[in-house]
């Protein structure tokens, strides 16, 4: 219990902001206090938990085992003292926290991208953090406070997390303005004829859901590039002769390409904004999902 009895609020935002920044100085900068200030309430942690939570780095500081254990904990113990602080009427001008959001690099350039100037308008001291969604431990993080929302689709949302649409999307087909094959027939025939990249996020990955529907036509395409994002693949689509299967709404944001439909049924897919239910009652995080509408 000695631990515990000298520990105030402060002391706890101090540490977050440390984990957030992993730098004294931006850390001071986030808090608006000095940078001794931040050191002597890192001192008064170190002391009463006995352990040193952060040691030097090249880049700043960087967390010990002890910090990275009590970083979800503290985080949560926070969020619900302020939720449970929260006015019901709450101005989002006065918003003042660090949103953590797990993103893939189509989520953070079809939703996160548009919707920024909305929040930089009605909630100016928020701050958006993206992390890369990593599936396999999105609940995990989630109950530990350490992510508030994920961009995801049904196929990788777990049970236990509280969900809702966000839209629908559905592929097409895209190839350079000045492609051989551009002003050819928008069929299957011509689909199959050129070389074709693909997203692999985990990598490697030389097939999908395209070559399924192919196969049950008794066809193929040739496969000839992985890489592991989407704005990588229409780079690469965009200067070669190489064709590709994009989701509609990002096929839109690159300028040289031409898009057309698919000359094979493909089912596209939903994206889902997902939450756990420690913030679900919460005033400020129910205003940040309504205002994830786009």
């Amino acid at each position: 219990m000695s631990g515990l009895k000298n520990i105030d609020l402060n002391l706890l935002k101090v540490f977050l902001t440390l984990m957030e920044e992993q730098n004294v100085s931006r850390a001071a900068e986030a808090l608006s206090v000095s940078q001794p200030a931040v050191s002597g309430m890192l001192n008064r942690l170190r002391q009463n938990l006995n352990d040193p939570l952060f040691v030097r780095s090249q880049r700043g500081i960087v967390p010990t085992v002890r910090a990275q254990a009590l970083a979800g904990p503290v985080r949560r113990i926070l969020d619900e003292l302020d939720t449970a602080l929260q006015p019901d009427d709450f101005d989002p001008q006065k918003v003042s926290m660090t949103l953590n959001v797990a993103v893939t690099d189509y989520s953070l350039n079809t939703v996160i991208t548009p919707l920024l100037p909305r929040f930089r308008e009605l909630a100016p001291e928020l701050k958006i953090a993206c992390h890369w969604l990593n599936e396999s431990t999105l609940a995990e993080k989630m109950e530990r406070g350490e992510l508030d929302l994920a961009l995801v689709t049904p196929e990788t949302t777990p049970l236990d997390l509280k969900s809702r649409l966000l839209f629908e999307e559905h592929y097409v087909w895209v190839m350079r303005q000045a492609h051989p094959l551009a002003e050819a027939a928008p069929d299957v025939t011509t689909f199959c004829q050129a070389g074709h990249a693909i997203v692999s996020y985990n990598g490697g990955a030389f097939s999908g859901i395209t070559d399924e529907k192919l196969r049950e036509l008794g066809l193929s395409r040739n496969v000839v590039l992985s890489v592991p994002g989407f704005f990588v693949l229409l780079d690469m689509v965009r200067t070669s002769d190489l064709f590709a299967v994009v989701p509609a709404r990002i096929a839109r944001q690159v300028p040289d390409l031409k898009v057309l439909p698919l000359p094979v049924d493909v089912p596209g897919f939903a994206k889902y904004l997902v939450w756990h239910g420690r913030t679900h009652h919460s005033p400020v995080h129910g205003w940040i999902r309504e205002a994830f509408r786009l």
